[in-house]
């Protein structure tokens, strides 16, 4: 299967169903209009042949100081072809490329081992993660 990595933002709807799909947090299509167009950089993957959304990636923050992963995804049906690791690639080299030296870089990770190739460590015991929804406030 051949794929095409592009530097561009889903749509709405194709983001929403792929973090449904991948076994993500829900997020609304209203959430996702919202925020999508906010964000630093974004890589999408797609199956060339049909244009589908197979893979993607966004990097959020203040595009100075501070700069988080999120929605890496990669649709259940293509996982085991190393494009989350293209996907996580291109984020880090946007990084590289545009971001002050002193910029801290932090995710929320779910998956063990997958991080740590490149180069994110665990902040605990010094620091814990925390987070709430809007639904808990």
């Amino acid at each position: 299967m051949t794929y095409r990595l592009s530097e561009a933002v889903p749509s709405p709807d194709e983001y929403v169903a792929l973090r449904e799909e991948a076994g993500m947090g829900r997020r609304t299509e209203t959430a996702a209009e919202r925020g999508l167009g906010n964000g630093v950089h974004a890589v999408t993957v797609r199956e060339a042949a049909t244009g589908e959304l197979v893979a993607m990636g966004r990097l959020v923050g203040d595009d100075g100081c501070f700069y988080q992963l999120v929605d890496i995804a990669v649709a259940p049906d293509h996982q085991g072809r190393g494009l989350g690791t293209r996907v996580v690639t291109a984020l880090l080299d946007h990084l590289r490329e545009n971001a002050p030296e002193s910029a801290y870089v932090s995710l929320v990770a779910d998956v063990d081992g997958f991080y740590e190739r490149f180069g994110f460590e665990d902040v605990a015991p010094d620091s814990k993660g925390m987070s709430l929804t809007v639904d808990d406030l």
